[in-house]
């Protein structure tokens, strides 16, 4: 069963559950949207204590299933004022899918606190943040890969998000550790701010991948889909340029 990560920025608490059985086959944007929508009242201050920002992967998180690190991001937008999902690539939704993460649920009023959320195979801890807070993007990223080592992935809130901006993101590093993948849509990043939350550490040192019911029938689905993706024009062609860019660097 997968696991759901409810943080209380209030109390300062990280309180395991296993994901409810009506949520159980929903993942990504299905499943942050569900829960926004079960427990946020739609008159909410979106910036308020009643606003909640949920981080959810996909259901083939932490699979060879090819673009299966996709990350959720979902609240009630301070942009729109309806539910919001923004979503992002990056090495966070691998991650908490080897460690059988459904969503974290981020929720309470902070009272001034800054908090780093770092979550483990052995489940979550809030830490003081104060020290990152004020920090932009890349050099908060540098600072949480020296306390916390080089192979986390991090989800961070930035600048705007810190300042409250509604046009701001949330943004998720990739496999060189950069804070160069953005949930870019709906104010996400102000509700992250607003939560007192600074970043989310995720180190699944030692994790497996998740179990497959059946290994076999999933790795032949799993090619013919990339070949689908390789030989589509437009899908092939991103791949074909994605990796020419990348070998130029």
């Amino acid at each position: 069963m997968r696991k759901l990560l409810r943080i209380d920025v209030g109390a300062g608490t990280v309180t395991t559950q296993e994901l409810p059985a009506d949520l159980a086959a929903f993942g990504g944007r299905a499943l942050t949207s569900s829960i926004i929508a079960r427990e946020v009242p739609p008159t909410a201050d979106a910036l308020g204590p009643q606003n909640k920002i949920v981080f959810a992967p996909g259901l083939l998180a932490g699979t060879t299933a090819p673009n299966s690190s996709r990350l959720s991001v979902g609240c009630k937008s301070p942009l729109t004022g309806g539910i919001k999902e923004a979503n992002s690539g990056g090495q966070a939704a691998q991650k908490l899918g080897r460690l059988g993460i459904a969503a974290v649920v981020v929720e309470g009023d902070p009272q001034g606190k800054k908090w780093v959320l770092k979550i483990t195979g052995d489940g979550g801890t809030l830490e003081d943040g104060g020290a990152y807070w004020g920090k932009a993007n890349y050099e908060l990223a540098e600072a949480l890969r020296a306390a916390y080592g080089d192979k986390v992935a991090t989800v961070q809130c930035g600048l705007a998000g810190e300042y409250g901006y509604r046009n701001s993101s949330v943004a998720v590093t990739d496999p060189e550790g950069r804070p160069a993948r953005h949930a870019g849509r709906g104010g996400v990043g102000a509700v992250m701010g607003a939560r007192g939350l600074k970043a989310v550490v995720i180190d699944d040192a030692g994790a497996p991948r998740p179990a497959l019911a059946d290994p076999e029938r999933f790795d032949k689905a799993r090619k013919a889909l990339t070949e689908g993706l390789k030989s589509h024009p437009v899908t092939g062609q991103a791949a074909r340029t994605v990796t020419s860019s990348t070998a130029r660097r």
